[in-house]
């Protein structure tokens, strides 16, 4: 039994395999059944691509979605995270959760009988860093030695931006103010020893990067800090000035919600609106893919 709490916990040829599965379901290439499995879907974060992709990816595959809130189980209750996974894996055959503290999943699938998939922690989601890496197969044919550039926070996709580096061998740059810059022992621990390069000018990071990637600046969470954020992180909207000085063929990638103005510009936003959108609905793909490698194989 394997879990899918971060992007190491698979090997490189799995991720690969994954993602590959994800677009030969996509065009109807290959077909998977869950019929009889059931899994539950554990929500302590609010949600709209991850929860509807996961629940239509279980749905669509013959199988049956429980959605939880804390508030819907004793979990909520202080009930603990232990007896919590103990209970609900002799019901179910898989379980996802969007929580807060990594920790968090790591303590549920140390307990549980069934695979247990990130949905999102604060540290990590590896859920939208496969349809990130879908998304850029489907345009550019491949992700190995491409040059990425990730403009904005380093929060949880972007360290999965950079974990992922290892596992599908592009190159990433990471534009960030210094005030933000990550410590050298995280960036090496998550890269593993790959070509992650950490830079304070956006336009350098950018210079022929064949995909720019973003996020927003204030996560959940964050709120407190949003207007000294947004001060912070004045000059690293992605915009026509980053995109000119990358690759002739660029793609920009957002993996929403998207504050306009802010971390992306209105104008490039829309320029890009297709990709960003089918970059939404890979997460649909990828989360069937998920299911198939966990539970059928």
């Amino acid at each position: 039994m394997k879990h899918f709490l971060r992007l190491r916990d698979l090997s490189r040829e799995e991720l690969i395999q994954i993602v590959n599965d994800a677009i030969s379901m996509k065009k109807c290439e290959l077909q998977v059944s869950l019929k009889g499995k059931h899994v539950a879907l554990i929500f302590e974060k609010p949600s709209t691509r991850t929860r509807v992709s996961l629940e239509v990816a279980v749905s669509s595959m013959e199988g049956y979605p429980l959605v939880l809130s804390s508030r819907d189980m004793q979990l909520g209750r202080g009930e603990s995270i232990s007896d919590t996974a103990r209970v609900l894996s002799r019901f179910v055959d898989a379980i996802a959760i969007r929580t807060f503290e990594h920790a968090r999943v790591e303590e549920f699938a140390k307990w549980s009988r069934v695979p247990v998939i990130n949905a999102l922690t604060d540290e990590h989601h590896p859920l939208q860093l496969l349809a990130d890496v879908m998304t850029v197969k489907e345009y550019k044919g491949r992700i190995e030695d491409l040059c990425i550039a990730y403009v904005g926070d380093v929060n949880n996709v972007c360290n999965s931006w950079i974990e992922g580096a290892g596992c599908f061998g592009y190159r990433l740059h990471i534009a960030v103010p210094e005030k933000y810059t990550p410590s050298e022992a995280h960036v090496k621990d998550l890269a593993r020893g790959s070509d992650v390069k950490i830079f304070h000018d956006p336009c350098v990071a950018c210079e022929g990067a064949d995909v720019i990637a973003t996020d927003v600046w204030v996560s959940m969470g964050m709120e407190e800090e949003k207007e000294e954020r947004l001060r912070d992180f004045a000059g690293f909207t992605v915009d026509e000035r980053l995109v000119a000085v990358a690759s002739e063929d660029v793609i920009v990638l957002h993996c929403l919600p998207a504050y306009k103005g802010y971390e992306i510009s209105e104008a490039v936003f829309e320029r890009f609106a297709e990709m960003i959108f089918q970059e939404a609905e890979n997460r649909l793909h990828t989360a069937k893919a998920v299911l198939k490698h966990l539970l059928i194989q």
